[in-house]
């Protein structure tokens, strides 16, 4: 890299830092920004209604307050179809049901998505080190560090997952101990607790390898295949979202390590 390209990519990384920043603390300046333009429309909106209302009802007062103003759906679409989340829920939770276990564990996925997925057709045990005051049929919880599977003898469970969790591991972010080893010992707890024949679906960040701190690492998919090999841990299948957002069914892994920040989603099985 050039000492401009270099100057130009330091540059980069202040400012996304600064906005996430930002963000944590409540203020996103990119939506500030975009919602912002609707200002004039949302009032202009509120007086049209307003004189409806008085047309329609005797000049009777609007039992409505101004107290709810909405900006951002001014210019939303009608649902989210592409990302990480949406493909690799929706793949795995394919690829669960149609091998049909009795139970599913799972570590640290969306429970308002993936999990919610997966209670429709099995009962699932989920391991996350957050709490959750879960009511739900089918749905039972343990809260633990997950990175030693402590729970799980050795080769003992049939259908396992993680979504998009391995990767915060040993960050702090969730209130878990620093380990800048963590990643790497919760996956090879993984293919420990993980049954012979069994199934394991794994997705994390892929592309240029990296550690944001304390957000999540982003993997090189080579190394992620050499260290399954390494633990046994074979892959049946995979598949990947692109920087884009969309769905990749046969993924150019080598290609993928280059990119910014895909996702790679596995299918294990241990030999």
């Amino acid at each position: 890299m050039s000492k401009y390209g270099a100057h130009l990519r330091s540059a980069y990384v202040f400012v996304r830092t600064a906005y996430i920043f930002a963000r944590e603390l409540g203020i996103d300046p990119r939506k500030t920004i975009s919602n912002s333009r609707f200002i004039w429309r949302l009032f202009t909106d509120y007086r049209k209604f307003k004189r409806a209302w008085q047309l329609e009802n005797e000049q009777k007062r609007m039992p409505l307050a101004f107290s709810f103003p909405v900006l951002q759906d001014y210019a939303g679409s009608a649902g989210v179809y592409s990302g990480h989340y949406f493909h690799m829920d929706l793949w795995t939770a394919k690829r669960i049901y149609a091998a049909k276990p009795e139970r599913h564990v799972d570590v640290g996925s969306r429970i308002d998505g993936f999990i919610s997925h997966l209670l429709v057709f099995c009962n699932v045990d989920v391991i996350d080190i957050r709490p959750i005051m879960s009511q739900i049929p089918g749905l039972s919880f343990i809260q633990a560090d997950a990175m030693e599977m402590s729970h799980f003898p050795d080769g003992s469970v049939h259908s396992l997952s993680c979504l998009h969790a391995a990767e915060h591991f040993g960050l702090g972010r969730y209130g878990d101990p620093i380990d800048p080893q963590a990643c790497w010992k919760f996956i090879a707890s993984l293919g420990r607790v993980l049954a012979r024949g069994g199934r394991l679906y794994f997705a994390v960040p892929v592309g240029r390898e990296r550690i944001e701190f304390n957000g999540h690492r982003v993997f090189n998919p080579m190394t992620l295949v050499r260290f399954f090999e390494s633990h046994e841990l074979t892959i049946v299948t995979g598949v990947a979202v692109d920087d884009e957002g969309n769905l990749v069914e046969q993924p150019d892994w080598e290609k993928l390590a280059r990119s910014e920040y895909a996702c790679g989603i596995y299918e294990l099985t241990k030999r």
